[in-house]
């Protein structure tokens, strides 16, 4: 009789110990379906430069803190009779809108850097979308324009962020080309790190602010042209029609299926 109680007992703690391990199988197999599918979502990549056979490339400032240096800039650009593009802050809008009013009226893009340059990353995809459209009220109230380019500051993105930007419209755009000029270098050594990385469809950072910007912008402008390229604001270089950034970030045509091609030629057709 004892015997037959002890395997009773024993029979139950093999069951309760297999319960267990299904259980722990169960959500190990669960766990792991979860990061194969965080790891395969796919990354979403804003527009670093453009996949284009067009001798072009295009100067960008990002106007956050001080405005000693925009006019010099602006009459520098026209000297050159070059368009670039203006990401500005929203706060720096409110503190500055005869300036942003000025870049709009030489003909130079106007693009959105956030409202009160936060990073980014670490705020919600409501606060996100808020900074953006905060932003583009501003300028658009100034300029009678809504922004269509977007540049995260510090350069600080994620997929919540690229899709934030283009829920609003906007393209979501980085750079290929750092000119270094926030790190003070000499005008020299600015232009031989912009000539070392330009190519067709480059998009060149640069800032307002910096030290030695206004030194440097004409032999950099000189330096873009002698390569043969052609200096155009971002809105002009980036393609028409759908689109995809590679993992490079270069943005990219998306090629028509054959069945699009077919369909597009039967109505042509008629």
């Amino acid at each position: 009789m004892r015997l037959l109680i002890l395997t009773k007992r024993s029979l139950i703690t093999i069951g309760f110990c297999l319960i267990i391990g299904i259980i722990a199988v169960i959500i190990g197999v669960s766990s792991t379906v979860r990061v194969v599918q965080t790891a395969a979502a796919p990354r979403k990549i804003p527009i670093y430069y453009v996949d284009t056979d067009k001798k072009q490339a295009a100067l960008s400032f990002d106007a956050a803190w001080g405005n000693e240096q925009t006019d010099e800039l602006l009459d520098i650009l026209e000297k050159n009779k070059v368009k670039t593009t203006f990401f500005l802050v929203g706060d720096w809008v409110d503190k500055y809108p005869e300036s942003v009013k000025k870049i709009a009226e030489k003909g130079h893009d106007v693009g959105n850097h956030s409202n009160t340059h936060p990073h980014m990353t670490e705020l919600s995809a409501e606060k996100m979308t808020a900074e953006v459209q905060a932003c583009n009220e501003k300028i658009k109230k100034i300029t009678g324009k809504q922004p269509t380019l977007f540049r995260a500051p510090y350069g600080d993105y994620n997929n919540e962020v690229v899709s934030s930007v283009n829920g609003c419209n906007m393209f979501c755009v980085q750079w290929d080309v750092d000119s270094l000029d926030w790190k003070d270098p000499t005008p020299d050594q600015m232009v031989k790190t912009v000539k070392s990385k330009l190519k067709n469809g480059s998009i060149i950072l640069m800032h307002n602010g910096a030290k030695n910007t206004p030194e440097a912008l004409p032999m950099i402008i000189q330096a873009i042209k002698e390569e043969g390229y052609e200096i155009v604001p971002i809105s002009q270089i980036l393609l028409k029609g759908e689109y995809y950034t590679d993992v490079d970030g270069k943005m990219c045509a998306k090629q028509q299926t054959e069945s699009t091609q077919k369909a597009i030629k039967s109505t042509d057709s008629h």
